[in-house]
């Protein structure tokens, strides 16, 4: 029980962050929206670029951060919107994590 108490504190407090990032950059809710369609599957950054309409780079950065022009902060990674992991040949993949499918289908119900 008090861990549930403690991750809707978390939530509620993330909400404003997450908010701000999304405003600060339509990309990284662009990504979110695609990983929530795809989920539970994983995607790497280049075919995440491919159905966003980005380059590799900026999704990169949008994902993990990449100062100055996508701040670590607030990063999709940072925010526990979205989660790495390796697939055994040396290449990241990225999945949306269940705050992140949370979000985002409240963002769609809207």
């Amino acid at each position: 029980m008090v861990e549930d108490t403690i991750s809707f504190s978390s939530i509620e407090e993330k909400r404003p962050l997450i908010v701000h990032a999304f405003r600060r950059s339509n990309l990284r809710k662009k990504i979110a929206e695609y990983l929530y369609e795809i989920s539970p599957s994983p995607s790497y950054p280049s075919e995440i670029a491919y159905h966003v309409k980005s380059t590799p780079t900026n999704v990169l950065g949008a994902l993990r951060g990449m100062e100055p022009r996508y701040r670590t902060e607030e990063s999709l990674i940072h925010l526990s919107l979205v989660e790495s992991y390796e697939n055994g040949q040396n290449m990241k993949l990225y999945r949306l994590t269940d705050l992140g499918k949370e979000i985002i289908s409240q963002l769609k119900s809207r």
